[in-house]
């Protein structure tokens, strides 16, 4: 059987055609081939206690959906080869990541998206390309033109093993449509007439066991004019960046399943000089501004930055810091509709991949370069989850582990009370299980009295959850944001381990006292990582392994090799 990413294997069998007359069956009329998996892929829409359910399930498995939007990789799509392809989605599978929406404001992929996505066991949600707009549907040429390429498309895809869902639209249910046609919207009866009519008539036709939905986001249940209904259907959740709401609003949503939600980030800066010429680099400046998606970016950015950090120090810095606070942002917004499941069953943020270099909303930079937010998605996707819910008013911290495996888990959770200087004041440990795909609040830590004596900008709880021994998940909760916590500077130091192949280095960083986020970078070198952005202890060291696109001898490796964390962001070097 095939299964989605991280819930079994992606076995593909080939399937060939031959088409004969009964007189002569040695005469070959015609053949066909296609690479099927034998699965089964349901949307499952029932009634439960918070309303209709939204959930997808495969071989009869519900599973919680973990993943992104996807839009054309390439501003030039004839310049996209199978490389291009191949490397973003080993790259959204190498993150847990188990499904991918085709956005509708941009193309049907070509076949090697689909077989890749067949391989890699990354469930499509498949938009037709509808999007944003306003459309015709009174006229019968355009209509006919849309069967025929709906049709031409539901055939050449049926057959995936990945296609999850046909979905009429992107947005148009969000303001597009009203009673009547206005300068801004088409009316109810000419949306229907598409949307309601003729594409779920041509899927029903052609890939009949496939699940049609008519827009997304779209409530099924009660007024369908209530586009993000919390209690049925899949909703687009933009009131952080866009309605500019703090990120500890997303623990307060309870929807179904969040197909769209994002926050932007700048490149780093390898990618920003690509386009740029010195006197550009400043996040106002026209250039910086021109390689901006929305109208309200840099803006933006800049004003949940200094939310939560403090005042970067230079250009560079600030390009790294943006990408630390969209991290944060969707780590925010994930573990919580992690944690909600099975009311939640599914988050794809907007969006993994890039078109041209600028500042947007992806995780992976228009040249193919991984954001923080990316390394973070690594581990706020994994299969099993360790989570952290602090309130500073009552110094309690909620506890919770998420499993996403086939299989009941069970394991421990080792747990640390530190200031912000790297002084250890509590240590403790204790079991922690989770049934098959379920997640649970395991205990609350009580830590009112040290709040109370040391005040809550100067603690830190980490969290370690190991299963025989290894480290699947940690965590860090904190009671204040990181700009009103003194942090004392961390002293990183780095080994590099010799190695005989020239493309791939094993760095170890430690900290003499607690470094956020820290990060290594190979100065003007392409390279991938095991892992980023990741939290320092004193006494914990980390390893990362380093593949280099090009060689380097360990001189000139040493020589590249650069090491920061968040407190070199605002500190004068």
């Amino acid at each position: 059987m095939w299964w989605p990413n991280g819930l079994g294997d992606q076995p593909l069998y080939r399937v060939d055609v031959r088409l004969s007359t009964a007189a002569d069956p040695d005469h070959t009329l015609d053949t066909s081939s296609r690479r099927i998996g034998l699965r089964t892929l349901k949307l499952i829409r029932e009634a439960d206690q918070w309303g209709e359910s939204f959930c997808f399930a495969c071989n009869g498995k519900r599973f919680f959906a973990k993943g992104a939007n996807w839009i054309p990789a390439d501003a030039v799509l004839a310049r996209l080869t199978y490389d291009d392809y191949w490397r973003l989605l080993n790259d959204a599978a190498a993150v847990h990541m188990n499904m991918l929406r085709v956005w509708g404001g941009g193309i049907y992929e070509h076949d090697m998206f689909y077989d890749l996505c067949d391989e890699l066991g990354i469930c499509v949600w498949q938009d037709f390309m509808f999007a944003c707009a306003t459309y015709p549907t009174f006229d019968r040429a355009f209509m006919a033109n849309v069967k025929a390429e709906a049709e031409d498309n539901v055939r050449r895809l049926r057959h995936h093993a990945c296609l999850a869902l046909w979905c009429g639209n992107n947005e148009l249910e969000q303001g597009l449509v009203s009673d009547r046609w206005t300068q801004h919207s088409m009316s109810w009866k000419d949306y229907s007439r598409l949307f309601d009519r003729l594409l779920p008539q041509v899927v029903n036709r052609l890939d009949p066991d496939r699940a049609y939905w008519p827009s997304s986001p779209h409530s099924p249940v009660g007024d369908r004019k209530d586009f993000n209904n919390p209690h049925c259907g899949d909703a687009h959740l933009w009131a952080v960046w866009h309605g500019r709401k703090p990120f500890e609003w997303y623990r307060t949503c309870e929807h179904r399943f969040n197909s769209e939600f994002g926050f932007q980030s700048f490149p780093e800066p390898r990618t920003v000089r690509a386009f740029t010429e010195p006197g550009d680099r400043n996040v106002t400046s026209p250039i910086m501004e021109w390689h901006q998606r929305s109208d309200i970016g840099n803006d933006a950015i800049l004003q949940y930055m200094l939310a939560w950090f403090r005042m970067p120090t230079s250009f560079d810095m600030t390009l790294w810091l943006s990408q630390i606070l969209q991290g944060l942002a969707m780590k925010y917004a994930v573990e919580h509709w992690r944690r909600s499941m099975p009311r939640g069953m599914g988050t794809l943020y907007w969006q993994i991949n890039d078109c041209w270099p600028a500042a947007s909303w992806a995780s992976i930079d228009g040249f193919g370069r991984w954001k923080a937010l990316h390394y973070m998605a690594r581990h706020f996707y994994a299969p099993v989850l360790l989570s952290a819910v602090e309130d500073p008013q009552t110094g309690r911290v909620d506890v919770h582990v998420t499993n996403d495996r086939p299989a009941a888990f069970e394991g421990t959770v080792e747990w640390a009370l530190l200031t912000v200087d790297g002084q250890e004041l509590v240590r403790d440990r204790f079991d922690a299980a989770a049934a098959e795909r379920a997640s649970r609040k395991l205990t609350t830590l009580d830590l009112a009295q040290p709040l109370k004596r040391f005040g809550v900008s100067h603690l830190l709880v980490h969290l370690r959850l190991e299963e025989n021994g290894t480290t699947v998940s940690e965590n860090v909760a904190a009671f204040a944001k990181p700009k009103a916590m003194n942090w004392l500077p961390p002293r990183l130091a780095v080994k590099v381990a010799r190695s005989r192949d020239p493309r791939r280095y094993e760095v170890t960083l430690s900290a003499r006292h607690p470094a956020l986020w820290a990060w290594i970078e190979v100065e003007d070198t392409d390279a991938v990582y095991s892992d980023n952005f990741v939290h320092l202890l004193p006494g914990q060291p980390r390893t990362v392994t380093v593949e280099l696109a090009d060689p380097l001898d360990a001189a000139a490796f040493r020589a590249r090799l650069r090491a920061r964390s968040l407190f070199d962001t605002y500190q004068p070097p």
